[in-house]
């Protein structure tokens, strides 16, 4: 999946969900049965850390690198799903592999994900976060999967 996205202002928060197990009938299904890859250059300025950096899964993973851009500059983000693993890139860069049954840190905030186990097929999303934060997306494509992964 390829996701092509910029942020208005500097930084804004939104994500893309995967992995939801059943059609969702209200807002917090996708966030607790699903993962959200995160859109948020800047978690520390809403009191969150690394585990919610652009590109992670949010609040599991910490990111292999940091290179989300600041808006309004476009990001380009590839997403893989393959069978339990879930690889994503930011702007060309590995920035989360994460395979189901990996270690995760315990929730910190309510909002955060439920933890378990997650589909290795289902529905996907793109997270409205709030009025504040807008972030544009020229590009959202899917396409089967090769089984040749970088």
């Amino acid at each position: 999946m390829t996701i092509v996205f910029a942020m208005r202002d500097t930084n804004s928060n939104s994500g893309v969900f995967i992995r939801i197990p059943v059609e969702p009938r209200e807002e917090w299904m996708p966030v607790h049965y699903g993962y959200e890859v995160q859109i948020d250059n800047q978690p520390e300025k809403s009191g969150e850390d690394d585990y919610h950096y652009t590109g992670i899964l949010y609040s599991l993973t910490k990111p292999l690198a940091k290179t989300g851009k600041p808006g309004p500059q476009w990001n380009t983000m590839e997403i893989s799903l393959d069978g339990p693993r879930t690889i994503v890139y930011l702007n060309g860069i590995k920035v989360t592999d994460f395979k189901e049954g990996d270690a995760v840190p315990e929730r910190k905030f309510d909002f955060e994900p439920q933890r378990g186990t997650r589909p290795i097929s289902g529905y996907m999303g793109i997270q409205n976060h709030s009025d504040k934060d807008v972030v544009f997306f020229k590009e959202v494509s899917v396409k089967p999967l090769k089984k040749v992964i970088r």
